[in-house]
């Protein structure tokens, strides 16, 4: 049975565009997987610590018969196909390539390694607009929300910190 993803993805180390195209080819390439759509690609500054290059971010949309065990077994290989070393890279630190389950399905998972949707996925402007773009209707579960009304209230809340 195939079922809906949501992929993040984002690089701002070495050729970050080809580092992206690369890593949604290697992800299409499985034949467990069709990729459905890729939203923009938008250039957001690092959150991180040190002195970090700016990022490209974006969202694809997949179809996958793997369970999410599987698809992230899948992302964590292509990242480290494209130069990822997660045992060796700071928290939140610069990357080549980096693939994050934000979605699958109507799951909710919280396990050692895999949290479904992302834990922070709401705090994030950088995932919240792409997803808005190619899933505008897609109510997150466990927020019950769409990405553009999550990213209202971010909006809202970083407004109101000023």
């Amino acid at each position: 049975m195939q079922r809906d993803a949501y992929i993040a993805f984002g690089s701002n180390l070495g050729d970050r565009l080809g580092n992206i195209q690369g890593g949604l080819a290697a992800l299409n390439d499985s034949p467990s997987i069709v990729l459905v759509s890729v939203s923009t690609i938008i250039e957001t500054l690092p959150i991180g610590p040190g002195s970090q290059s700016n990022y490209l971010n974006g969202v694809a949309k997949i179809k996958t018969e793997l369970n999410p065990n599987e698809l992230l077994e899948l992302a964590l290989q292509v990242e480290s196909k494209f130069g990822r070393d997660r045992a060796k890279e700071e928290r939140w630190g610069a990357r080549t390539l980096d693939l994050d389950i934000i979605v699958f399905g109507e799951e909710i998972i919280e396990q050692p390694g895999l949290s479904i949707p992302h834990p922070r996925v709401h705090e994030r402007s950088f995932v919240l607009i792409p997803l808005a773009e190619i899933a505008p209707d897609l109510k997150l579960p466990g927020h019950k929300k769409t990405p553009q009304e999550l990213l209202e209230a971010l909006e809202m809340d970083l407004d109101s910190e000023d």
